[in-house]
């Protein structure tokens, strides 16, 4: 959803693009998983080569996009006690965007400092992603795997895990939650960004957007499968993580703009940090 952050960040030196040869824990470049859901993964494929388009399929995404940057931001620059108005405040720190699409968080983070890893279930999305961190220059590791690929290979642990609106497209959850929890470095933090699942979130999230306004295909959301915060708090017990939240979003349409507000009926983000 997220477009690059237009802050001083954006001005980091461009990199030359990272090779694979430094990580290949996969055998075949192909994304297998328990949670993953085909249809899901079918239907981003099918709009990969649109990501970037601020006026194509992902146009809300675009518009939704600063409003999380900037929440991830803050959140990370308060938990390890960096400075935003530097040029790359997170060097240093590693990140990861589990169901990265086309880049749209990842690129902004590798600008803000942060060594990002990147992975979606979606060939086709990486292929797009790799495409255009190459053209500007940035070195991101982009792979086509699941989260389980990714703990079951022993990748990182990462300072950052980031999922943002990924886990109501997946087959199961819980799995998926605590698969990506596993990622978090000890005294690292997982921001997690979804819908609610509530009538507001049905009329609007659902209904609204793919019906109405049109700024997103039909049949994008499953309402179904929205999580209550309550819930999505319950399928990390017994994980060694404190959770927080949720933090809403809210949109203005007098602005066309998100912010970050008390309303969590439709947008909202958890957080959970990890004990050191």
């Amino acid at each position: 959803m997220p477009a690059a952050m237009s802050a001083s960040n954006d001005s980091l030196d461009p990199r030359k693009p990272q090779s694979d040869e430094g990580f290949s824990p996969f055998a075949t470049d192909r994304a297998e998983g328990p949670s993953i859901d085909p249809a899901d993964v079918a239907r981003f494929s099918a709009q990969a080569a649109e990501w970037w388009d601020p006026k194509g399929p992902f146009a809300p995404l675009h518009r939704f996009n600063p409003a999380r940057l900037k929440f991830v931001r803050d959140r990370a620059a308060e938990h390890f006690g960096r400075d935003v108005r530097t040029r790359a405040p997170f060097t240093g720190l590693s990140l990861i965007d589990i169901g990265c699409g086309g880049g749209l968080i990842a690129e902004p983070m590798r600008r803000m400092g942060f060594e990002v890893t990147a992975l979606d279930a979606s060939s086709e999305n990486i292929g797009t992603a790799r495409a255009h961190a190459e053209q500007v220059g940035l070195d991101i590791a982009y792979r086509a795997a699941t989260v389980e690929q990714m703990v079951e290979a022993g990748a990182g642990p990462f300072d950052v895990v980031l999922t943002m609106e990924v886990i109501e497209h997946v087959a199961d959850p819980e799995a998926f939650v605590r698969a990506c929890s596993k990622l978090i470095k000890p005294g690292g933090l997982m921001i997690v960004a979804t819908l609610n699942r509530t009538l507001k979130g049905l009329l609007l999230g659902k209904v609204a957007a793919e019906y109405v306004l049109r700024w997103v295909p039909a049949g994008t959301h499953d309402w179904r499968q929205f999580l209550k915060p309550e819930e999505l708090r319950a399928m990390l017990d017994g994980e060694p993580l404190t959770a927080t939240g949720p933090y809403g979003l809210a949109y203005d349409p007098l602005n066309d703009r998100w912010s970050e507000g008390d309303d969590v009926g439709i947008n909202y983000m958890m957080m959970a940090t990890r004990d050191a």
